[in-house]
């Protein structure tokens, strides 16, 4: 596949954070990438209702003003390979000692240079997409480069300190984009903070990163940050950049007045602290989702994020612009390493075009969006991929009696051929004639014509899922990986492809499993360019998580086949150890039940020192446009299942509140047959509750990913779980009397 070979090696003009000594200072530039007459029939390069580009025109000629300071910065390979550095710190300005070996030698760069070299290749092309007034709209490449020095500058006269932070609280967005590169370029650590984060979790996050300024969208976001405001020492100012602020507020800025104030810091002053980053000092800040504790900041240096957005991407297939430019939608947390690696960073390293969602993508509005931009690369947590499915199955059932006899009949004859021939291109008559008369029109109505690669991570995804999406002949690549690892270690693609795996190692990484049993199954360790710098301030967590030797523990279990691909079977932390010491992973189990019976939405099995298994299900169950909380409501899927077994309910409390028999009959059956194919009795289920409202994350059951949280469910639905096992009790309690 052809790569270019110029990011990571070549040193193109007069870039201050090369790191190449043996390049010679140019003394004139060519500049081909700008000026061109796509920009130049612009007559405004940037306008949302906060016209960013009021005051200073985005043309070749600012351009070339940005870089004419620049110079090559000799950097010995001491500063990143130093063998008196450790592999690890916890340190904000700390450096850490890169792992180059020759499994994995490719030469670090900074991110300032990945987008530097981005410039000369891609400089005219499209670089973000935005709605404005119901139009799409674009930035540039050369555009999105000089609006990322601008807010550089801007952070720099509002007082950010070398290894402080800006946080950014807000939806996807331009802003949201060269906020975070601005920082870095400016010498920051940029950190995410979820949007649906109470105030109390934006104090935590903002006070342990230092937080000198922090970028919010909107009001509300605004409001939740002047509540905590005299608890963070550290925030000097806040910018807003969706809405203006309600009133005029000391140190609190519109985008635009914040832009205009990076006009006033010379663009040597900017070059001058470009000058002196090294690739193994931390840019960005992760903070895990706290699902035991409080958040963890996981540090990513710039080579974590240079080289993950290279060689991660790489093993996806990724193409760069030279060969195709890729087209992806962004609407995922940009807090959530998964989402920022793949639309920022990523976007950056391969000139990809990013287009933005509407805050609202994930109460409905994705799939218009995704017919409008028609992505070429696609990525989803699983709950997305069930919910697109969810809506199929709603519209099929609503349609006529033939249009879904003609779905199920091409779904059946695909997903036959995607399982027994999964490697072939030979398609036969029947497949082919199934996706052109059906299933390509509802590709093209999900906005998934032109779409090559759809990846899921995060969390795990069903069976079911899986095989309804190859029904409509669309394969769902998973990657593995973690905060810890900058996103992807792992990752499937068209060449590397098993269905249920998590795809092979990205080349240049390691793994090892330690501690295996007899089936293979041992804890996942991971090694490479792609481990992170350690917990911020937490060395107690770091040490836990990585060895002496450099191998970062995941905490998961899983095994690898005989070709190297990939399996997860589940949290070491949430394997059940059952009263009578037999271990029980829950994933398996609980994806059986799910596939079983097709009305669970979610089972959470329970045991950890108890006699026996038991669980808890929730029920499909439409969700709220507004809020995406769950309602009483039932699905189609799930009114058809209740159909099916002789029941009239549509709603979650006709079937719990009145104990529905046909459905409560028909779930105990689905579990009985989940148990006959059980390894043993003791993994047999013996005891479940249906609850009477779908997990959620305002319920607090799931994480911002939509990770189940495990502790939280034990602990909100205590007295029910303790039912299960209170009759066994009084049972021996009888026997003893008597």
């Amino acid at each position: 596949m052809p790569r270019n070979s110029g990011a990571g090696y070549g040193c193109p003009h007069r870039d201050p954070s090369m790191l190449d000594s043996r390049e010679t200072p140019q003394e004139s530039r060519q500049d081909t990438s700008v000026g061109t007459s796509q920009e130049k029939s612009k007559t405004r390069a940037f306008h949302q209702p906060s016209s960013l580009t009021d005051g200073q025109p985005l043309s070749k000629e600012s351009l070339n003003h940005a870089l004419e300071f620049s110079v090559p910065e000799k950097v010995h390979k001491a500063h990143w390979d130093a063998p008196e550095e450790a592999l690890w710190t916890t340190r904000a300005d700390g450096h850490v000692r890169l792992r180059v070996d020759p499994s994995c030698p490719q030469f670090p760069y900074t991110v300032h240079r990945m987008f530097y070299e981005a410039l000369d290749k891609y400089g005219d092309l499209n670089a973000l997409g935005f709605k404005h007034q119901d139009k799409w709209e674009h930035i540039s490449y050369s555009q999105y480069y000089l609006l990322a020095r601008r807010a550089a500058k801007g952070f720099l006269k509002l007082g950010l300190e070398r290894a402080h932070s800006v946080a950014i609280l807000g939806f996807n967005s331009p802003e949201w984009f060269f906020s975070a590169v601005g920082t870095v370029f400016a010498g920051g650590i940029i950190t995410g903070i979820y949007t649906t984060s109470s105030p109390e979790a934006c104090q935590y996050i903002a006070h342990d990163c230092r937080a000198n300024v922090i970028v919010v969208d909107t009001q509300k976001q605004l409001e939740k940050i002047l509540k905590i405001w005299k608890q963070l020492p550290h925030l000097k100012a806040v910018v807003i950049y969706k809405e203006p602020p309600p009133n005029k507020m000391t140190n609190v800025y519109t985008m635009e007045e914040f832009m205009e104030l990076g006009n006033e810091v010379p663009e040597e002053a900017l070059d001058a602290i470009i000058d002196t980053q090294q690739p193994n000092q931390c840019c960005v800040l992760v903070y895990t989702s706290g699902t035991t504790g409080n958040p963890k900041g996981v540090m990513l240096s710039q080579d974590n994020i240079t080289w993950t957005a290279r060689y991660g991407s790489q093993a996806g297939d990724i193409q760069p612009a030279e060969v195709q430019q890729e087209v992806v939608v962004s609407y995922l947390p940009l807090s959530h390493i998964a989402a920022q690696i793949y639309d920022l960073w990523t976007g950056i390293q391969w000139g990809a075009q990013v287009c933005f969602a509407e805050p609202d993508a994930l109460k409905g509005s994705l799939v218009n969006t995704l017919r409008e931009v028609e992505p070429t690369s696609h990525m989803g947590v699983p709950r997305v991929w069930e919910k697109i499915m969810e809506r199929i199955q709603e519209a099929a059932a609503q349609s006529g009696f033939i249009r879904r006899k003609m779905l199920l009949w091409a779904m059946s004859v695909t997903l036959e051929q995607n399982l027994t021939c999964a490697g072939s291109n030979l398609k036969p008559f029947t497949t082919r004639l199934a996706d052109y008369l059906v299933l390509a029109k509802v590709r093209q109505a999900l906005g998934f014509a032109k779409c090559q690669k759809n990846f899921y991570g995060a969390a795990p995804m069903t069976a079911e899922t899986q095989h309804f999406f190859l029904g409509l002949n669309i394969r769902l690549y998973a990657g593995y990986g973690l905060s810890e690892t900058s996103g992807p270690h792992f990752m499937s693609s068209p060449y590397n492809y098993r269905l249920y795996s998590s795809g092979k190692v990205v080349p240049g990484c390691r793994v090892k499993l330690v501690n295996q049993d007899a089936e293979g199954i041992g804890e996942i360790c991971l090694w490479g360019r792609t481990i992170f710098m350690g917990y911020l301030n937490m060395e107690d967590k770091t040490c836990e998580a990585i060895d002496e030797e450099g191998w970062l523990h995941t905490g998961d279990a899983g095994r690898l086949d005989a070709d190297g691909f990939l399996y997860i079977t589940g949290r070491l932390k949430e394997l059940i150890i059952t009263a009578g010491g037999e271990n029980v992973p829950p994933l398996p189990i609980e994806e059986a039940v799910k596939m079983e019976l097709p009305i669970i939405s979610n089972a959470m099995l329970i045991g950890d020192q108890r006699k026996f298994l038991s669980m808890l299900l929730t029920l499909k169950c439409t969700l709220d446009p507004d809020t995406s909380d769950p309602t009483d409501n039932l699905t189609e899927q799930a009114v058809e299942f209740c159909q099916r077994v002789g029941s009239r309910a549509t709603t979650v409390s006709e079937i719990v509140g009145k104990k529905d028999e046909a459905v409560y009959q028909a779930i105990e059956e689905g579990i009985r047959r989940v148990n006959i194919n059980a390894a043993a009795r003791p993994y047999h289920i013996q005891k479940w509750a249906i609850l009477e409202r779908d997990f959620s994350i305002s319920g607090g059951e799931l994480g911002p990913t939509m990770k189940l949280k495990r502790l939280t469910v034990l602990e909100k639905y205590k007295d029910i779980i303790d039912s299960f096992y209170q009759e066994q009790k009084m049972e021996s309690n009888q026997l003893q009397l008597t």
